[in-house]
């Protein structure tokens, strides 16, 4: 094809590269386009006459001056954009101005940056240039609009930046624009703006339609440019693919409930914190929602099991439970008000969740002894856990699909034992909730601050004998120390990296070496986020480990650090009292006791699945083992089978990229209806200086505050610092011998933090909602475990 002119209509396809076909499309959607048209292969050679002809009739209509801007082959398409590795020249009103600036776009496509972006396409030559020449528009604003968020990849939010004038300041970073977030429903999430706002509240929500319904009409999400006239009128300049985006962030999400069901994250978040692959959610997911409901049947507060995901959901990748399935528990037995039932998931009362109709008192009478008794006498089923763990196989064959049929098998035993493990919380929670209740109602009494009744309440709580996670942090300590005792043992090991740290030491007939195989026999299976079908646990995250007894080993040597030990507590002095605090302690160390195992067959689960993954990769059914975390189990057998699976695997590499997108989200506490993201969070304090949580954990403490928003960041903590996370799991509690307090976004007093917190006397405030958002490391605080207030000091 020689070099000739294309209007706007004809383009029907990416021919004549992105940046044309979307003005084609642009045109057609109806919405308004300066005048223009394409020159197809573009070249440094002088221009022929049609070309000339079409720019002169352009001057004679009264649009000059014109734009000239590349429109290369794969250039503002699907797969990327190529946004400024070519030129484009302003402001052009002459013949000779005209043919200067074709020549330069069709020049720039062998520029050293298009090459090096390009890469072999370039190489090849196969990238061929055209150019589009369009009417300029007189700005009075101009900027860019995204129909998602391309740095959360959040595809229910539009993006709009704007400055006063021509867009090429904002493209070229030379000037600072007003920066707008909208969400769905057009509401300003973020509104950075200067004195006086580029663009009118009316003016954004048609820039917001006219993105939209760009995006519809694609079918996918847009970036747009645009710019709006001295007389008002908004104009269109570009639309192409977002192409840095990853996968659909809601793509797996499960179906809601109910529109005004109210979903959380506190409870669930500790025992699932952070965003999870989709293998994990229909495993570990299922396996809980399975074991709720199963208690609410015991309960009659539902017939039977219903449908997975009625009591947890899954949304954006995290966990939610469903509070509103969970009033029904409340309104059909005795002694447990909705009021209560609030208390015990958040930490305080949730307005927003309305009770069911009670149920009359006969029924609730009967539902109640049942569940009390399914509860308080689940010894013998907790007893019997562990055989029945290790009696499922862990899968070794090379047959996927036999792989697969012993890993559905295992799934089922996973049910049970979250089932059992539900059981063992709720004995657990009716011993805390009788003990506080009763605290608090003697401290009201008296005429003291109900808080003290709460805080006394979590110190009795504390010494309960062979609790399991406390023990565990117990025997690594202990490892610790073996290590200590030998000078060259304890440099080599901080010397080296963590990873061969561990290594090395577990091969070793030295006392630490001897030590570290023994707990890994009996807590190998333990660790940051346990219950992911793709996280290993400490046995096999050699890194992980050896970071956390690395700062547990400088703690240890350092000879002004007082190691943290468990205390005793003092035996009340009232009868009533001393039973309520054994009763509440028995249920922390039953707790404890099925987490554990729950763990363990979800260890055992996820060699499996990582096994499965192997065999698929090597047969080359995937193109990795790893992979195979990023399936919904319904979808396993099609992946086992003998059918084409392109098409999942593609949608699963989407997935597996868009997780550390999932990963960053934040949530309020309580969410109605569906739970969306936080675009930014605002402090919630009592003032600059103080944030009040919940009191778990006695005493006071004042240090420098160390906020850690994931296990790894846990890893630069050091001796006497508060400890600042979101939610603390098992995986974090051997950090406990190091710090003076911790502090959470969420959490109970019955939580895994608040537990090992009172087992070793540190002072511990949770469901604070925004610490790790109003403190920063560095800063200095007092923590009050006694009021549940942490106070920023000057």
């Amino acid at each position: 094809m020689h070099t000739t002119t294309i209007e706007f209509g004809d383009v029907v396809d990416d021919r004549f590269g992105g940046k044309a076909l979307g003005l084609a499309e642009l045109t057609r959607l109806g919405l308004p386009v300066p005048t223009g048209f394409v020159i197809a292969r573009a070249s440094e050679h002088p221009l022929p006459d049609e070309v000339t002809d079409r720019f002169a009739q352009m001057q004679a209509a009264g649009a000059a001056p014109v734009a000239v801007r590349s429109s290369a082959t794969g250039e503002d398409g699907v797969e990327h954009s190529f946004a400024g590795q070519y030129d484009t020249v302003l402001g052009v009103d002459s013949a000779e101005g005209f043919a200067a600036a074709v020549r330069q776009c069709a020049v720039s496509v062998g520029s050293e940056r298009a090459s090096a972006y390009a890469g072999d396409d370039a190489a090849t030559g196969m990238v061929t240039m055209h150019v589009v020449v369009q009417r300029m528009v007189d700005a009075r604003a101009a900027g860019v609009v995204f129909t998602a968020d391309p740095t959360t990849g959040r595809r229910d939010l539009v993006v709009i930046d704007a400055i006063a004038g021509l867009g090429e300041a904002l493209v070229d970073g030379t000037a600072v624009s007003d920066h707008l977030v909208l969400t769905s429903d057009g509401t300003p999430a973020v509104r950075e703006v200067g004195d006086v706002p580029v663009l009118s509240d009316e003016e954004v929500a048609h820039i917001r339609a006219g993105a939209l319904r760009a995006a519809q009409h694609w079918g996918r999400p847009m970036d747009l440019e645009w710019a709006i006239d001295r007389g008002g009128q908004l104009w269109w300049l570009q639309a192409r693919p977002i192409t840095t985006l990853p996968g659909d962030l809601n793509e797996m999400d499960t179906p809601l409930a109910g529109p005004t069901h109210v979903y959380t994250r506190c409870n669930i978040g500790e025992m699932m914190p952070g965003a999870f692959c989709p293998l994990t959610a229909s495993v570990s997911g299922y396996a809980i929602d399975y074991a709720m409901q199963m208690t609410q049947v015991v309960a009659r507060a539902q017939e039977r099991y219903d449908k997975p995901w009625l009591q947890v959901g899954y949304f954006y990748g995290h966990m939610f439970l469903n509070m509103t399935e969970g009033t029904a528990l409340s309104s059909g037995i005795l002694g447990n008000s909705l009021e209560q039932f609030s208390m015990s998931i958040c930490g305080r009362v949730i307005d927003e969740l309305e009770p069911k109709p009670p149920k009359p008192f006969l029924p609730k009478l009967v539902n109640t002894v049942r569940l009390t008794s399914y509860s308080l006498f689940a010894g013998p089923a907790i007893r019997k856990l562990g055989d029945r763990i290790a009696a499922f196989e862990i899968p070794a064959g090379r047959d996927p699909k036999q792989v697969l049929r012993q890993l559905e098998s295992g799934v089922d035993l996973y049910c049970y034992v979250t089932l059992v493990h539900v059981r063992s919380s709720s004995r657990a929670a009716v011993g805390a909730n009788v003990l506080e209740s009763y605290l608090v109602r003697a401290a009201v009494k008296a005429g003291r601050d109900e808080n003290e009744g709460q805080a006394e309440a979590a110190r009795l709580m504390a010494g309960a004998a062979d609790v399991e996670s406390a023990v565990m942090v117990d025997e690594l300590n202990a490892v610790v120390r073996a290590i200590a005792a030998d000078d060259v043992a304890a440099e080599r090991f901080l010397a080296a990296t963590p990873a061969d740290a561990v290594t090395h030491l577990r091969s070793t007939d030295d006392p630490g070496g001897v030590a570290l195989r023994e707990f890994l026999v009996r807590h190998g299976h333990r660790g940051y986020r346990e219950l992911c079908m793709r996280d290993p646990a400490w046995a096999e995250d050699a890194e992980g480990l050896g970071s956390m007894m690395q700062v547990m080993l400088q703690s240890a040597r350092n000879p002004t650090a007082s190691a943290a030990a468990r205390r005793n507590v003092d035996v009340p002095e009232s009868r009533t009292v001393g039973l309520l605090a054994r009763l509440a302690q028995g249920g922390a160390r039953g707790r404890e006791e099925t987490k554990s195992k729950m763990a363990l067959m979800a260890h055992r689960l996820k060699l499996g699945y990582r096994h499965l993954g192997e065999v698929l990769a090597d047969s080359g059914r995937l193109p990795d083992a790893d992979l195979v975390f990023f399936f919904d189990r319904v979808e396993l057998p099609r992946v086992v089978g003998d059918t084409d699976i392109g098409d999942l695997v593609r949608r699963a590499r989407q997935r597996r990229d868009a997780l550390p997108f999932q990963q960053s989200l934040e949530f309020e506490d309580v969410a109605v209806g569906r739970p969306e993201p936080i675009v930014r969070r605002p402090p919630s304090t009592l003032d600059a200086d103080q944030i009040m949580g919940r009191p778990a954990s006695r005493g006071i403490a004042e240090g420098t505050v160390r906020v850690a928003k994931s296990i790894v960041d846990a890893r630069d903590v050091r001796p006497g610092e508060i400890l600042v996370a979101p939610v603390t799991d098992v995986g974090w509690t051997p950090y406990f011998t190091v710090i003076a307090a911790l502090v959470t976004d969420i959490g109970s007093s019955v939580s895994h933090g608040a537990v090992v917190a009172r087992e070793y006397g540190l002072p511990c405030v949770v469901n604070t909602l925004v610490a790790t958002q109003v403190l920063e490391t560095g800063d200095r605080v007092r923590v009050d475990g006694d009021r549940g207030l942490v106070t920023r000091l000057v």
